[in-house]
């Protein structure tokens, strides 16, 4: 049978990615021609996938040492640290013994952590709690990166994250790290769009012009239509344009959500039966029940005044205006502060986003789960 070629994860080669012609090429020539790049888009536009991509071309893959660090889930600069080192062994033990015998031997810090297997291959078993001195820790790591025997390429997903670490001044040490790191090159990758701004484009901000800008916006809809249609007819199954036009539509082209619609769609599909725009609804509804469990248990956590909040956006869109008068007054919420409160809270919370003063639900499943509700 037939593997599902809608990925809803990882990458799997350029058969089964979509598009992104210019910005891989774009990107991949930033790269090696020196250039440092701020990578933006909103949240599963695809910027993981994108990165994924360019470490697969060949120019890259042949002279680069390429590591990908998401430290989204990161909470101070020790768990950076932690990741950094665990990504860059991870890489460097697919490669000749010399390339990571060399990083082990610069980490003297994190060598305890560090232990042979039976065949000889490095194991990294180090905890978070096992990094005593991290800028000590950081030092190796780009002492290594500065004299590795090929340049390197470190991407850095959810890049704003180091904002909220609980260390002062984390922006400039890693700046100064970065800037004095001549055989090294970074992407910074970043979802939290005014954020990533911010760190980016701001005068009085370490990275400030540090790095050229890369946004991504949607794949056009006859790039997907293409793509969709193709990988239906390859598995001798049928999608209806109408159908792809509204995948695209109810998704405002965001990369992942249109892969996840693609993949229930291509599992429920029949081969004399052209998928349409019922099916389409039909696979939407699974994916949502699929976390209905996961939006109860995050609606129980919130308080009542940010529930009623987060289903009043849900039923108005982006272009709610919820502290307004007329707002406050049709969802009966109790005035415009508690409202400024409950929307800084949800935002905390990494629920709802705001973009140009709009505050709206980024999670499409959750946004319909909610009107449905």
């Amino acid at each position: 049978m037939m593997k599902n070629p809608f990925l809803t994860y990882g990458y799997n080669g350029p058969e089964y990615f979509c598009d992104r012609v210019e910005e891989t090429k774009r990107l991949t020539s930033l790269l090696m021609n020196g250039n440092h790049v701020a990578l933006m888009s909103p949240r599963r536009m695809g910027k993981t996938g994108l990165i994924r991509h360019c470490f697969a071309q060949q120019e890259l893959q042949k002279d680069y040492y390429l590591f990908l660090v998401d430290i989204y889930a990161t909470k101070s600069l020790s768990e950076l640290i932690y990741e950094l080192g665990r990504v860059i062994l991870s890489v460097l033990k697919s490669k000749e013994r010399k390339a990571w015998e060399r990083f082990i031997q610069i980490a003297g810090s994190l060598r305890t952590g560090i232990t042979l297997d039976a065949l000889g291959q490095p194991s990294w078993n180090l905890q978070i709690g096992d990094i005593q001195s991290p800028k000590v820790s950081l030092d190796e790591i780009f002492q290594y990166l500065g004299s590795a025997d090929k340049p390197c390429i470190v991407a850095i997903d959810e890049f704003q994250t180091i904002m909220d670490y609980p260390e002062q001044n984390v922006e400039a040490l890693l700046r100064t790290y970065i800037q004095d790191c001549n055989n090294a090159r970074f992407i910074f990758s970043g979802s939290k769009r005014h954020m990533m701004g911010e760190m980016f484009s701001s005068p009085a901000r370490p990275f400030y012009q540090s790095a050229s800008t890369l946004s991504l916006k949607p794949i056009p809809l006859d790039s997907y239509t293409s793509f969709i249609k193709s990988h239906f007819e390859q598995g001798r199954m049928q999608i209806e344009t109408e159908a792809i036009n509204y995948i695209y539509e109810k998704f405002e082209g965001t990369t992942w959500y249109i892969q996840k619609i693609c993949n229930e769609l291509y599992a429920l599909a029949e081969q004399d039966n052209p998928c349409g725009i019922k099916d389409v609804d039909a696979a939407i509804n699974y994916a949502i029940e699929e976390k209905d469990d996961t939006y109860q248990d995050l609606l129980a956590r919130l308080s009542a005044k940010q529930k009623a909040l987060l289903i009043a956006l849900a039923h108005t869109g982006k272009n709610a205006k919820p502290t307004s008068g007329e707002f406050i007054k049709k969802y009966h919420l109790s005035s415009a502060s508690a409202v400024q409160r409950c929307l800084s809270a949800l935002q905390e919370k990494d629920i709802i986003t705001n973009h140009n003063g709009n505050y709206y639900i980024y999670d499409f499943f959750l946004y319909y789960w909610l009107t449905k509700n």
